[in-house]
């Protein structure tokens, strides 16, 4: 059983500025902006959606196949994945471009500046789902607009079940289409503020959405998750926490362990907190993809966490 995992692959390039932005932005001069902050600290680290959410599968015991496309910068990456054991066929090199990277300068009080470059990832609609085979279960997460409209198409056509994760990318579309979506979709899962988005663009309350997939499941951070099914909620508390690190790929964990348990049919009270636990051990660490564990140790923390095991 395989998981096809459509969305992003990215860089993320770090800068800590030792001091505040406040202290070298002028309020009265912000129409002719011109600073430049001193960053000696850096780190590049590897990330996107669809990488994200294919490293914390590969980890959970999963062989999940991921469909995107990357630049000719992209070697590093891919090495990486060959060290992960993690199936490069479906990545596709756009020639004379780069891979999708975010340059992110934070200072001392945790704001950020951040620029984006989506480069090849603006060709993802070149992917097809129906050159993967043997997939029982997708998602379409983050990436380039049209193909995340394709992918869902795609999804539909092939007569497999996929998660609809609009994350960061839910502002390029409009109601209309933000409808067409969760009407093709067979689950839908958001944060809690994508989840306010969701319904001020489509007019629908998460209730009136819940009814037309077959669960909508939302994060609340350090609230944990509540999971529409049925006609209800089940509220899914956070996972036991060591130290808290670092919120950035959270999210994506906890994709994963949804897909893990979705796979495996373990009924959402089981599924939620196996997400809930996953994205727990990504938050004590820096990056999003430099935690590590093993399934054995993955049990013993989700025993400590909820009382029993899956």
């Amino acid at each position: 059983m395989s998981a096809l995992i459509c969305g992003s692959m990215a860089y993320d390039t770090i800068m800590v500025f030792g001091d505040q932005f406040k202290n070298h932005i002028l309020p009265d001069s912000v129409h002719m902006i011109n600073v430049s902050f001193l960053v000696p600290e850096m780190r590049r680290e590897t990330g996107g959606c669809a990488g994200n959410i294919a490293y914390n599968l590969k980890m959970l015991g999963d062989e999940p196949v991921i469909m995107a496309t990357v630049g000719e910068d992209f070697d590093p990456y891919a090495k990486w994945l060959i060290q992960c054991g993690i199936e490069r066929l479906h990545i596709k090199r756009i020639d004379e471009s780069y891979t999708a990277q975010a340059f992110i300068t934070t200072d001392m009080d945790d704001n950020q500046i951040t620029a984006f470059h989506p480069g090849a990832m603006s060709y993802s609609h070149e992917n097809k789902v129906s050159n993967a085979k043997g997939i029982s279960i997708g998602i379409v997460s983050p990436d380039g607009r049209d193909g995340m409209i394709e992918h869902a198409q795609q999804f539909v056509a092939a007569g497999i079940p996929f998660i609809f994760d609009p994350g960061q990318g839910l502002p390029m579309f409009n109601g209309d289409e933000l409808m067409t979506f969760v009407e093709q979709a067979t689950w839908v899962t958001v944060n809690d503020y994508e989840g306010r988005m969701l319904q001020e663009r489509t007019g629908k309350s998460l209730e009136e959405i819940a009814t037309m997939v077959e669960a909508l499941i939302v994060t609340k951070g350090g609230e944990g998750s509540d999971i529409y099914v049925d006609g209800g909620v089940i509220a899914i508390p956070t996972a036991k926490v060591g130290e808290l690190k670092d919120p950035t790929g959270c999210g994506d964990a906890f994709r994963a362990g949804l897909i893990y348990g979705m796979e495996r049919k373990l009924g959402w009270e089981v599924t939620g907190r196996i997400a809930s636990l996953t994205g727990a051990i990504k938050i004590e660490h820096h990056g999003t993809q430099n935690h590590k564990f093993s399934i054995e140790e993955f049990h013993e923390r989700y025993k400590e966490s909820f009382g029993s095991d899956f």
